[in-house]
């Protein structure tokens, strides 16, 4: 099923998604990969406040390329998100609502996921062209020195996304295999 969603959104909108349907997210979503979660983690255990909100928003992991002359940014493909997974239990235990990337998750992520409502979407991996024309605006809000790795602020309308894994822990990547089987042995 095809859905439109707005971001910041929270948990009673996280539950009505289903493993398998196609998203159209727009509004306001952050980047961050493995160099900015570092540095989240760090400031958690230090005590100090995290740069960006977690609470009803979503984390892109991505590191753009440079933006052409008139646009906000420049190819912006998906990273594999399990670079990403000792950090993610404990910025989903703070609110955040989903996560796009490419690529499994762990067990932990999976059952903090279920524990806080939270969904993956994957975004089609080697399309980075593509999906920088649903990027309508790009600042960076944290991290500058991190270049590509620094937290941004994207401005996004209808950047197409899978839920891979719902807010109940439905895997995409485990029934997808069952659904697509082909039982050569019998042909």
């Amino acid at each position: 099923m095809d859905r439109e969603i707005n971001f910041p959104s929270d948990k009673e909108r996280m539950s009505e998604l289903n493993a398998g349907d196609m998203v159209y997210i727009s509004g306001t979503i952050y980047t961050a990969r493995d160099a900015a979660h570092k540095r989240m983690s760090e400031a958690l255990a230090d005590g100090n406040k995290l740069p960006i909100e977690l609470s009803g928003n979503a984390i892109y992991y991505m590191g753009p390329s440079p933006a052409r002359e008139g646009r906000p940014i420049g190819s912006a493909g998906p990273t594999t998100a399990s670079r990403m997974d000792k950090y993610t239990p404990a910025l989903l235990d703070l609110g955040l609502t989903a996560m796009i990337g490419k690529g499994r998750r762990s067990k932990e992520v999976v059952e903090a996921m279920v524990k806080n409502g939270a969904v993956y979407f994957a975004a089609i991996g080697g399309a980075g062209a593509l999906l920088s024309k649903a990027i309508t605006g790009s600042e960076v809000i944290a991290y500058d020195d991190l270049g590509t790795e620094a937290i941004r602020r994207l401005t996004v309308h209808r950047f197409p996304a899978i839920v891979v894994i719902d807010s109940r822990g439905n895997n995409l990547y485990d029934t997808a295999g069952e659904m697509f089987k082909i039982d050569v042995e019998s042909k």
